[in-house]
C-alpha cells in the first residue's frame, strides 16, 4: 500500500520544501477562498455574470505578461529573493482587498484592479517557484515532490470555493477576505526562512542581472530548439483546446442532468476531486521512467473521459424531467470528471517533471513563465472552442467530437516526434 500512496519524501529530507509546501497549502486555500468571494461581491455590486466574466480577463492579461517576463527576472536575480517579493505584492493586494470591504466601498473598479496586480504578482511568483523546486529537492526527487504540489492544487480547487461560499454567506465578505489575509502568512514565512537561490549558468557562473525582451526571447530560442520541452506545451494546448469541458458545465446541469447550480457544482468538484486522487495515489506513477509516454497516456485518457462524457450527456438530453435515470446520469457524469481530473493531473506532473528537469537551471524561470502561460491560456482558449462549438452542435456532442479529437491530435503530434515516447528521466534530454 505504501508504494502506492503519495512519496512523502522530499518532505521528510528537505526543510525548506516542507516549509514552501505548508504554506502552499495555507495560501492556496486562502487564495481560491478570496477569489470565489471576489466574484460574488461583483455579482452582489451588479447583477451581471458578463462582470463577474470580465474579473477573469482582469486577472488573465495581466497573468500572461508578468508570467513571460517574470521568467526572465527569475533567471536574473535570487529567486527567493524574487518569490518573496511578488508574493508580498500578492499579500498587499489581499490586503487591499479586504481593506475596500471593511472600509464598504464597493468599487467594481477597484476589485478589477486589485485581482489584476494579485494575478500580476502571481505571474511572477509561480515560474519563480517553479524553478526553486530542483534546487530544494534534487532532480531525482521532482516526480514526487510536483505531485504533492498537485495534489495541494486541487485540495484549494475543492476546499476554496466551498469556503468562500459559506464564510461570505455566514460572516460576510469583510472577514472572509481577512481570513487569506492571515493564512498568506505562512507562505511568506516559507519564503523567508529559504536560503539565497541565485540561478547559475550552464559554465557556473552566476547569472547577470539584466532583464529586457531579449531575455525573453532567449527562453523561446532554447524552447524551439527543444523538441522534449516543446512537445510538453504542444500536448497540453491539444488537450486544453480541444477538449476543456468547463464552459458548458452549467448548461449542462441545468438543462440536461436536472440538478442546476448544484450539479453543476458537483462536476466540476468532481475534476477537483480525481485531482487529488491522482495525488494521493502518487505512487503509482511518480517512479516511471518513461515519462513521455506517460503524457501521451494520460491525456488519451483525459479525452476518452471527456468523450465518455458527452456521451452521458447526449443520452440525458432526451430524458424527461423528474426521470429517474437523471441521477444515473449525473453519477455516470461525475465518474467521468473524476477520471478526466486525475488524467490532467498525472499528465501536468510528468510535463512539469520533464520541464524542471530537461531545462538549465539558468532558463528554468524563463521556461516555467511559458508554462504557466499555457495553463492559464489553453483551458480559456479551449471554453471558447467548446462553448462555440455547442452552439451549433449541442453539449453532449460537443463534448465527444472535442474528446475524440483531443485524442486524435495528441496522437499525431506524438507521430510527427516519436522521440518524446522514449523520453526517459534517468537522461532527461531537452
Amino acid at each position: 500500500m505504501p508504494l502506492l500512496l503519495a512519496d512523502l519524501t522530499p518532505l521528510k529530507v528537505s526543510p525548506g520544501f516542507r516549509r514552501l509546501w505548508l504554506g502552499n497549502v495555507l495560501s492556496a486555500v486562502g487564495t481560491q477562498l478570496t477569489l470565489t468571494a471576489v466574484a460574488l461581491e461583483v455579482f452582489a455590486l451588479t447583477g451581471s455574470s458578463f462582470a463577474v466574466g470580465m474579473l477573469g480577463l482582469a486577472a488573465l492579461v495581466p497573468l500572461i505578461i508578468a508570467g513571460l517576463y517574470g521568467g526572465a527576472v527569475a533567471d536574473q536575480f535570487d529567486r527567493r529573493t524574487v518569490a518573496l517579493g511578488s508574493s508580498s505584492v500578492m499579500w498587499l493586494t489581499t490586503v487591499g482587498i479586504a481593506a475596500q470591504a471593511w472600509a464598504g466601498w464597493e468599487s467594481v473598479a477597484l476589485l478589477y484592479a486589485l485581482t489584476a496586480v494579485h494575478s500580476a504578482a502571481s505571474g511572477v511568483n509561480q515560474p519563480t517557484r517553479g524553478a526553486i523546486i530542483p534546487a530544494l529537492v534534487g532532480v531525482k526527487l521532482l516526480p514526487a515532490a510536483n505531485a504533492l504540489n498537485m495534489m495541494t492544487f486541487s485540495v484549494a480547487m475543492m476546499a476554496g470555493p466551498l469556503l468562500g461560499g459559506v464564510l461570505v454567506a455566514s460572516i460576510g465578505y469583510a472577514w472572509t477576505y481577512s481570513v487569506d489575509v492571515v493564512t498568506f502568512l505562512a507562505a511568506l514565512y516559507a519564503l523567508w526562512r529559504l536560503p539565497a537561490l541565485p540561478p547559475e549558468r550552464a559554465d557556473g557562473a552566476v547569472a547577470t542581472r539584466r532583464v529586457g525582451i531579449s531575455s525573453v526571447v532567449e527562453g523561446f530560442r532554447f524552447l524551439g530548439t527543444r523538441p522534449n520541452v516543446r512537445m510538453t506545451f504542444l500536448a497540453d494546448i491539444v488537450a486544453m483546446a480541444t477538449a476543456f469541458p468547463r464552459a458548458l458545465i452549467p448548461a449542462i446541469g441545468a438543462m440536461m442532468l436536472g440538478g442546476g447550480e448544484a450539479a453543476a457544482g458537483l462536476l466540476l468538484a468532481a475534476m477537483a476531486a480525481g485531482a487529488f486522487l491522482a495525488g494521493l495515489f502518487s505512487g503509482t506513477f511518480t517512479r516511471v521512467h518513461a515519462q513521455g509516454r506517460g503524457v501521451y497516456a494520460s491525456i488519451l485518457v483525459w479525452g476518452a473521459a471527456v468523450a465518455a462524457f458527452g456521451v452521458v450527456v447526449w443520452w440525458a438530453s432526451g430524458l424527461l424531467a423528474g426521470d429517474p435515470r437523471l441521477g444515473l446520469a449525473l453519477a455516470a457524469s461525475a465518474v467521468c470528471m473524476v477520471v478526466a481530473g486525475a488524467a490532467d493531473s498525472v499528465s501536468a506532473v510528468f510535463r512539469t517533471t520533464i520541464l524542471q528537469s530537461a531545462t538549465p537551471d539558468h532558463l528554468r524561470g524563463r521556461l516555467q513563465g511559458v508554462f504557466i502561460v499555457v495553463v492559464a491560456g489553453g483551458p480559456r482558449l479551449g471554453e471558447m472552442i467548446q462553448g462555440g462549438a455547442s452552439a451549433a452542435l449541442g453539449e453532449g456532442l460537443t463534448l465527444v467530437v472535442g474528446g475524440v479529437l483531443c485524442m486524435l491530435g495528441v496522437s499525431l503530434l506524438m507521430r510527427a516526434q516519436p522521440s518524446f515516447l522514449r523520453y526517459d528521466a534517468r537522461d532527461p534530454s531537452p
